[in-house]
């Protein structure tokens, strides 16, 4: 029995023995009862949204002791991190010691941060402590919006596009909640940018480009920044070069305006980051301007972002496998990607070397 059957089988029966329904459950987790039903035999990962979701189902049905045995079986199962911050997350609440919107704030430039350094499995863990702490706190608009940049963040943690899309609407809702205009910008404009950048899912990462740029109306943020990115990696995939080439001038014009600093996280673009999106752009679209882009990530990228390496590497070898040099492509960028440690790769990475396998 696999850790997903386990806890599923034990949540369901403290949900039996509670008398609490699926549906009511599903109130909380925001999902539909057929999933749930799926977590409960196992057939789908419990993330911790989910189990904090029974944890309150629960909490309105009976009494603390039984909802000490929710977390228990947590305790078992999950990160140890997330299982920590449940815990302590119940009795600050207990206690009025829950953290500021401003402390979020800051906890969420810091995964930032992580994530551009980190691998995605550190950053994943980080993020699933948070954000079943965060769950209990979502009680103002602010709150909705830390909730929604972290879920957008922790879709490109997941395994795939598939389940990435998931987090991606989910984040798209709590974003809607916040009625926070930046935020929904920043949301879809990071969901377009994931899947174009990796080429996968090209209409839904058209769609949230078309979102996130209509609702930006052309006031420069990152967001919309993401989103231009996103629409012209998304419309290369497409084989729409010309509408590509626009649309990265356009995202030019707003890196321009937006004059970002050398911050390194998440939600900020220095140059050398900008750059790394427009090599693999032109690389796909095989134009010569991607070497002038590698050469630009080469001279600005600081030293300590060494993932950054592999992902021009691998532009490198895309341009190699598109030029005729097919085996030639291919082995470059199977060394690329063994040279960077396991524990750093991505699934940014994984789904670029598939591209350049394809013939």
């Amino acid at each position: 029995m696999g850790p997903d059957t386990e806890l599923g089988c034990k949540l369901k029966q403290q949900r039996t023995s509670a008398s609490v329904t699926l549906a009511q459950v599903a109130h909380y987790a925001h999902c539909s009862v057929s999933h749930l039903s799926n977590v409960e035999a196992g057939r789908r990962t419990v993330y911790p949204e989910v189990l904090s979701a029974y944890e309150r189902a629960i909490r309105e049905a009976t009494d603390m002791r039984r909802r000490t045995v929710v977390t228990g079986v947590a305790g078992a199962l999950l990160a140890p991190q997330a299982t920590s911050e449940l815990l302590r997350n119940s009795f600050s609440e207990r206690l009025g010691a829950t953290p500021s919107g401003d402390d979020w704030e800051e906890r969420l430039i810091d995964l930032g941060r992580s994530y551009m350094s980190d691998g995605a499995t550190v950053v994943q863990e980080r993020l699933a402590a948070d954000l079943t702490v965060l769950q209990h706190a979502t009680d103002s608009p602010h709150m909705w919006s830390v909730a929604a940049r972290g879920m957008a963040i922790y879709g490109k943690t997941t395994k795939g596009p598939k389940d990435a899309i998931e987090w991606y609407r989910l984040a798209e809702s709590a974003a809607l909640r916040s009625d926070d205009i930046n935020s929904r910008v920043w949301v879809a404009g990071r969901a377009a940018l994931a899947l174009g950048y990796e080429g996968a899912a090209t209409p839904t990462a058209l769609a949230y480009a078309e979102q996130a740029i209509g609702l930006a109306n052309g006031h420069p943020t990152s967001g919309l920044l993401n989103a231009q990115m996103g629409r012209a990696h998304a419309l290369a995939s497409s084989g729409r070069a010309d509408e590509a080439r626009a649309t990265w001038d356009d995202a030019q014009r707003t890196f321009e305006a937006l004059s970002p600093d050398d911050e390194i996280t998440d939600f900020n673009y220095p140059f050398w980051r900008f750059a790394v999106v427009g090599s693999l752009l032109h690389a796909r679209l095989g134009d010569s301007a991607a070497e002038h882009w590698q050469d630009e990530v080469d001279a600005h990228r600081p030293a300590s972002m060494v993932r950054f390496i592999t992902h021009v590497e691998l532009h490198r070898a895309l341009m190699m496998a598109r030029s005729g040099d097919y085996a030639g492509g291919v082995a470059y960028g199977e060394a690329a990607l063994e040279a960077l440690p396991a524990d750093k790769r991505s699934q940014s990475l994984y789904l670029m070397l598939d591209e350049i396998k394809q013939r």
